[in-house]
């Protein structure tokens, strides 16, 4: 096909792997949008705004509620473990490029866990159903992502090689995206640790904070696209500018929430990206 990139592999023959690429880009870049709108997924410091919301509607709260740190194992668990399991598999893990997409997913969200038990502060709670969207949604993509490098197996590959190139941004991303995790930990220890008090928040200092709200969300961007260039699936890709969609979203929700929250933030602190968004 002379209009198909050359990056990529020719597009899968199961039609249901390439409905699963537009409808993943479709719902993640919904909830992007849904961030701007003020309908925010309930975690983080977003879980006070929805509660509140609910509460001054006369809501009853969302459902049941996990305390946060286990909710957020509950999203990152499932992926890890089929990510990891993928190399128990027979035949599905075939070539160094699937294996190293593989091995990529595992170390993403083998990070995440070990961020989640060791890092991350937690006070607050978290919806067990946004848990459970969140943990189906990695899930699903995953798989998917593996399989969809499972069909592209014995193609030639890609006349524009990105394997390399995107274990590099892959690296740069997780590394990006765990240093700015550190600080906010480290601010949080600062603001009074993880107690079973209201959180206190203050300004993010130190790394990109100083030009962007959200340089973890960028970190994280860089480290999906760098799967989607290990990957050089069209699924991959979409998945990529999907989750780049919902957290430029995210990362705009975020910086008008510390806005709100504190009149002396600086206007010249970007949502995402330094000096442009």
């Amino acid at each position: 096909m002379w209009w198909w990139p050359a990056f990529l592999y020719p597009p899968p023959a199961p039609a249901f792997v390439a409905a699963a690429s537009v409808a993943q880009f479709a719902l993640l870049a919904n909830a992007g949008l849904g961030e701007l709108r003020g309908e925010h997924m309930a975690y983080s410091k977003f879980w006070q705004v929805v509660a509140g919301k609910k509460k001054n509607g006369g809501g009853s709260g969302g459902g049941a509620l996990l305390p946060s740190r286990q909710g957020m194992l509950v999203a990152y668990v499932p992926a890890f473990v089929a990510a990891a399991a993928s190399f128990a598999v027979p035949g599905a893990v075939v070539g160094v490029r699937a294996q190293v997409l593989s091995a990529a997913l595992t170390v993403h969200f083998l990070k995440r866990i070990l961020e989640v038990l060791f890092i991350h502060q937690y006070s607050g709670s978290m919806p067990l159903n946004t848990a459970a969207t969140i943990s189906s949604s990695y899930l699903v993509i995953t798989a998917t992502m593996i399989y969809a490098q499972h069909l592209a197996a014995g193609l030639p590959d890609p006349p524009v090689d990105l394997l390399y190139p995107g274990v590099a941004a892959f690296a740069v991303g997780i590394a990006g995206n765990f240093y700015h995790h550190y600080l906010l930990s480290q601010l949080r220890n600062a603001a009074g640790g993880s107690g079973g008090g209201e959180r206190q928040y203050r300004i993010p200092t130190g790394g990109l904070f100083g030009l962007a709200a959200c340089p973890h969300y960028l970190f994280e961007i860089v480290g999906f696209f760098g799967f989607a260039m290990i990957a050089q699936t069209a699924h991959a890709l979409a998945v990529a500018s999907g989750t780049a969609a919902y957290l430029a979203g995210r990362s705009c929700a975020t910086r008008r929430w510390y806005e709100s929250k504190f009149e002396d933030f600086p206007d010249s602190i970007k949502a995402l990206v330094p000096y442009i968004l």
